[in-house]
């Protein structure tokens, strides 16, 4: 009989030892901060794709590493900030994580270890990781390689070039100072 694992309360340590794997897929609705940064209803977003592997490393003082794969994608809405209309963008997320037994530990290897480094739990929200990693993944700057309007690329105002031709009102009081002191 297959043991049935809810991505929501994962035991890490069984997750990495048995070097499980786990997929998925979920509706955007279903992820609320991420369904955040959807912009309209004009485009439709993907489905929210999810793979996890646990994995155990060896190591030469016998207490395994633990360790967890993650990937995971969706086709976000989002506004284009050439042209300010809806751009579908492919968002992805790809990271591995190792878990450490306590909160001292992880922020004693955080600054020298250059994976990511998360304390273990038997009740893990593997899910929840999943979202954090589309959201840290968002594009900073959201374009359509080719904008379906044209964009104006430069702006001119009518009336700028009219204070342009108006008289300097110092320049008239400079003209008032020297016809005084004549």
């Amino acid at each position: 009989m297959e043991k049935k694992l809810d991505p929501q309360h994962l035991d890490m340590v069984s997750f990495a030892r048995d070097a499980i794997s786990l997929k998925g897929e979920g509706h955007l609705a279903d992820w609320l901060r991420l369904a955040d940064e959807r912009y309209g209803d004009v485009l439709p977003a993907g489905p929210v794709v999810w793979h996890l592997q646990g994995r155990s490393v060896p190591q030469p003082d016998g207490v395994d590493q633990i360790w967890l794969d993650l990937k995971a994608s969706v086709d976000l809405p989002m506004q284009c900030q050439r042209c300010l209309t809806p751009v579908l963008e492919t968002v992805e997320g790809e990271r591995s994580f190792r878990f450490v037994a306590d909160e001292a530990t992880a922020a004693a290897l955080d600054d020298e270890a250059e994976e990511d480094i998360l304390v273990i739990s038997r009740d893990f929200d593997a899910l929840a990781l999943v979202e954090d990693e589309l959201i840290l993944s968002l594009p900073l700057v959201p374009l359509h390689e080719v904008c379906p309007e044209t964009v104006p690329m430069s702006a001119v105002d009518p009336e700028f070039e009219v204070a342009a031709e108006r008289p300097n009102p110092f320049g008239v009081l400079a003209g008032l100072k020297t016809g005084i002191s004549k």
